[in-house]
């Protein structure tokens, strides 16, 4: 059961520069976590902000528990990020620099059957930033076809 629950944000590589990546355990309830070994989650909106010393992730969404009951979890609540307090430092100087941001990458079980949410400290990409990344992309696509023929 460990590492078949991967949830990916895909519009991350494509929106973003990834500077660095970095793993983070989140706080969650228990119908949280079932709903995320389902499946059950999106990380396609979410970004991380600092409130205080704390890193919480906000606009994740994770379906509400089906066989849940009135201790049922609210579907996009902010969910604090467990990381350690130099992690928290270095991150927190980087965001105060103009144009970064952090934003989550992937959502995944670990072999420990704990929920991980690996983030990445990120710089925006212009229009024409985007263009030259799906030219490189149509290219090495290109490229492996020829090798495989």
């Amino acid at each position: 059961m460990a590492n078949e629950i991967t949830i990916k944000n895909k519009k991350a590589r494509h929106e973003f520069f990834l500077m660095q990546e970095i793993t983070a355990g989140i706080q969650l309830t228990g119908t949280e976590i079932k709903s995320i070994r389902a499946g059950k989650a999106s990380i396609a909106d979410a970004y991380c902000s600092f409130s205080g010393e704390e890193l919480f992730v906000r606009a994740m969404h994770i379906a509400e528990y089906t066989y849940g009951t009135h201790y049922n979890h609210e579907p996009k609540r902010d969910r604090k990020l467990l990381l350690t307090k130099r992690e928290l430092k270095k991150l927190k100087i980087k965001v105060n620099e103009r144009g970064f941001t952090i934003i989550p990458v992937v959502l995944f079980i670990n072999e420990n059957g704990l929920a991980k949410l690996t983030i990445a400290l990120a710089k925006g990409k212009h229009a024409y930033d985007k263009r030259e990344t799906l030219k490189q992309q149509d290219i090495k696509r290109e490229i492996d076809r020829g090798k495989q023929e």
